[in-house]
């Protein structure tokens, strides 16, 4: 793989409208223009932009000139990138609209108006209406909408408002969002509308979704297969919460010894299940090996002795005996019923092989009848496997995030995904565009334990290139699985990046430190004639949440509800307000990954991370807010919440959502 040089662009709205090709060939027109002429103005822009071939044929110069002219009444402005971006993208929707939208166009063409049709699966749709259906029915808000019917478009038309994913996302996993933040009119105006969206999409990231080139936007419109695919992931997510050692311990019946401990735990939760199913197939005599959850599944046979091994008092032998996959299906189906597995896949979908609903059906007979038992003589090894509570918090929080960056390989366990180096070379290229030599690196899967050593040593080559304190770490120490380094190492890669994004919104040239973070918020909150401060990062005074609160009040006064809001001087009422304060965070935009705990203990890393992170969203905003010649919507038009691999990583850790709405200019300090 060669060497990839990224361009970083710190509105993740408008990084989402150019692929990094695009980007790179821009950034090289723009930076050639500046280098000849010392500045880019607007009165340059014309030629720029005529030499472009998305341009060229469709668009005279005058023409351009004429646009720009709309947009700037001061010629000899002085340009920077992301303003050339946009108008860039102010030519593209006039070139569109000029040359009526012909295949002929270039491939720069691609406005937000572009239709792209995409297949919806009905009979996915109508599973996952009725686990709505059932999960969410004694709801005192969602109940008066239900039941869906799953042969309309109800359900699209529900998940416009936004509260339907947020329900979703506390059912999968209980406490996600603070349902006091949920905006729950039955009327709701765009901005709450927004505010809900956003609050969905950044939850729905904290869980472990892959949200890939979606903005509140798209849901607004309850676009089909977006709203299918995030309600897919959710369930998916809610139907393997239990496929681990903490939730299930049963499951060491699987392996043998520790090391097989070790393994099952850094197995992908659907790998579990798939090994779950064929330790009981082997034991009745099943010779097939089931690899999937599609076409091994097709002839039922799996299910007819899988049910057989689990539940023989409701199974029978009439479905292993039937030939029929069409007839074994219903016989299977009629079954779990019995075992109260709710029917939400039909005999076509377990015939055709439908892999997402063939999940959550082994899934569910999983919840209802796992079949193990605790082995106490294997338990020990499970015992060896517990982290400490902040350990297990930190590799949670720094999993999430790396998630949420959009690199290619998904992390199920964090200790044990990054140990062949290939993952946190993927986060450097991230956080550092080209910063890594993919030349040097070996992909996965990996044979030869010195390729990993390999990438380890780049990848602490690269952190000290970086000005990170590696002082004797190498890379055998993070193949050797050290989480102690390993947790240090993420930290501070997560605060550079963090500290990066500021830099990258300032127009001074202060140096962007803890203290300029600290100052800020303090200054933030005095400014809006607040008394609450805080010394450092590790203030115990932080615990009650009172302060963070006041600092999301500063940045956007109509956003927490002060009658919702405690003293903090209970534990109860501690955790009351941290997790009004983290759902607030994520309604703004905020993209976080802490949990109420953080806050309560003061968890000096993570307020790091929650000050910075509001700091950056209030900036972002006030940034976007004065860019020239804009129009200021009441709803960001693409509000982007991204895991595209292509995507500025800005947004990986603060989300724009609502980000022209007015407000004062940020304090500097």
């Amino acid at each position: 793989m060669s060497s990839f040089v990224g361009v970083l662009v710190s509105d993740q709205w408008l990084q989402s409208q150019f692929t990094q090709v695009e980007l790179r060939t821009l950034k090289s027109k723009y930076v050639s223009e500046r280098t000849q002429s010392g500045h880019v103005t607007v009165r340059n822009l014309p030629s720029i932009y005529k030499k472009l071939k998305a341009f060229s044929e469709l668009l005279t110069e005058d023409e351009i000139r004429n646009v720009m002219a709309e947009s700037y009444a001061n010629m000899d402005e002085e340009i920077d990138f992301e303003s050339f971006l946009r108008g860039h993208l102010n030519l593209q929707a006039r070139a569109v609209a000029k040359d009526g939208g012909s295949k002929s166009s270039s491939s720069f063409l691609k406005t937000a108006t572009t239709t792209v049709h995409h297949a919806i699966n009905e009979s996915e749709k109508a599973s996952y209406v009725a686990h709505i259906n059932n999960y969410l029915a004694e709801d005192k808000f969602m109940s008066q909408f239900l039941p869906i019917d799953p042969s309309t478009d109800a359900l699209f038309d529900l998940a416009k408002d936004g509260v339907l994913l947020c329900k979703l996302i506390n059912i999968a996993v209980p406490g996600t969002i603070d349902e006091r933040a949920i905006n729950t009119k039955r009327v709701l105006n765009p901005w709450e509308r927004n505010e809900n969206h956003t609050l969905g999409l950044n939850s729905a990231k904290a869980i472990g979704c892959t949200v890939v080139n979606i903005g509140t936007q798209d849901l607004v419109e309850g676009r089909p297969y977006l709203v299918l695919g995030l309600i897919s992931q959710i369930i998916k997510i809610q139907m393997l919460a239990d496929l681990n050692l903490k939730k299930t311990p049963e499951l060491v019946e699987l392996v043998e010894d520790d090391k097989d401990v070790e393994e099952l735990i850094s197995l992908a939760p659907e790998k579990v299940l798939l090994k779950w199913m064929n330790f009981h197939l082997k034991k009745v005599g099943y010779e097939k090996e089931v690899t999937n959850f599609s076409t091994d599944l097709k002839d039922g046979g799996a299910y007819a002795y899988l049910l057989n091994a689990l539940a023989p008092e409701v199974a029978g032998p009439s479905a292993l005996t039937t030939t029929d996959p069409t007839e074994r299906a219903n016989m299977i189906l009629e079954q779990a019923e019995k075992l109260d597995c709710k029917k939400f896949l039909t005999s076509k979908d377990i015939v055709e092989g439908s892999p997402n609903l063939n999940l959550a059906f082994v899934a569910q007979i999983f919840q209802h009848r796992n079949g193990l038992t605790a082995d106490t003589s294997k338990m020990s090894f499970a015992e060896m496997m517990t982290d400490d509570v902040e350990t297990s918090r930190e590799e949670r929080c720094f999993r999430l995030w790396i998630n949420s960056l959009g690199i290619t390989t998904y992390v199920n366990n964090l200790f044990e995904d990054v140990r062949n180096g290939w993952v946190l070379l993927e986060v450097l290229d991230k956080v550092s565009p080209g910063s890594v030599n993919w030349k040097l690196a070996t992909k996965p899967p990996i044979q030869m334990p010195f390729r990993k050593v390999e990438n380890c040593n780049q990848v602490i080559k690269i952190g000290k290139d970086l000005n990170l304190s590696l002082v004797n770490i190498a890379g055998n120490d993070l193949v050797q699985g050290n989480k102690k380094l390993l947790l240090a190492f993420l930290w501070q890669l997560m605060r550079f990046n963090m500290l990066q994004l500021l830099k990258n919104l300032r127009s001074q040239s202060n140096e962007i430190t803890d203290a300029y973070i600290l100052n800020w918020a303090n200054e933030k909150v005095k400014k809006a004639g607040k008394t609450s401060q805080m010394e450092s990062f590790k203030d115990k005074n932080l615990s009650s949440g009172v302060f963070f609160l006041e600092l999301l009040s500063a940045v956007e006064p109509r956003v927490v509800n002060w009658s919702l809001v405690t003293k903090g001087e209970t534990d109860e009422d501690k955790k009351a307000n941290a997790t009004y304060i983290i759902s607030v965070a994520r309604k703004l935009g905020c993209s976080i990954f802490l949990l109420p705990e953080d806050i309560m203990e003061v968890n000096q890393k993570m307020i790091l991370i929650l000050t910075a992170s509001i700091m950056h969203w209030s900036l972002k905003r006030h940034q976007h807010r004065h860019q020239p010649g804009e129009s200021t919507p009441v709803v960001s038009p693409r509000a982007s919440v991204d895991g595209n691999i292509e995507t500025d990583v800005a947004h990986e850790i603060s989300e724009l959502a609502i980000n022209d709405t007015p407000s004062e200019e940020p304090s500097s300090t």
